[in-house]
């Protein structure tokens, strides 16, 4: 179970007051310079930190460090699923007025998902109540298990079950 996790953004308030809007939550200031946090308000207590791009974390002699790149790429490998309780018509009202790109994708039809890119650069895949149903029946180890079987022994013979 993921409880936070922390993404950059080129204008760190901007993004944590869209993503307080998308999950209908709060956002402040975080510990750290221009770093802010965003409170989904859920049972879980998620939240998300958004840091300023090219303050990059790194593990530091007692606990974990942060340095500046001077020269980030504007893209990374992460991507964040989360739940909105907004319909896809009130997310498509948020990303025109932000100008972002934001259109519905199916994956593999076992689900679909709205692509939000904050910033156009950092995507959230953003899950509605309906489709979250849908991920939850379908995104287990058994299906991907089938998944797997499916594609072949190449692709199965990794298989982890410890």
């Amino acid at each position: 179970m993921i409880f936070h996790a922390s993404i950059p953004a080129d204008d760190p308030l901007r993004v944590a007051r869209v993503l307080a809007e998308l999950w209908r939550g709060e956002y402040y200031p975080f510990l750290l310079p221009r770093t802010f946090i965003v409170f989904a308000g859920d049972d879980r207590g998620s939240e998300l930190e958004v840091a300023p791009r090219g303050h990059e974390l790194m593990a530091a002699p007692e606990q974990v460090g942060w340095h500046i790149n001077e020269h980030p790429s504007p893209y990374n490998e992460v991507h964040l699923n989360i739940a909105t309780p907004l319909s896809g018509d009130e997310v498509s009202t948020i990303a025109a007025r932000e100008q972002w790109l934001a259109r519905v994708c199916d994956r593999g039809g076992a689900f679909k998902v709205i692509e939000f890119w904050l910033e156009n650069k950092f995507m959230l895949e953003l899950m509605t109540a309906q489709e979250y149903e849908r991920y939850r029946s379908t995104v287990t180890p058994a299906f991907w298990r089938s998944v797997l079987a499916s594609l072949g022994t190449a692709h199965s013979s990794a298989v982890n079950t410890a």
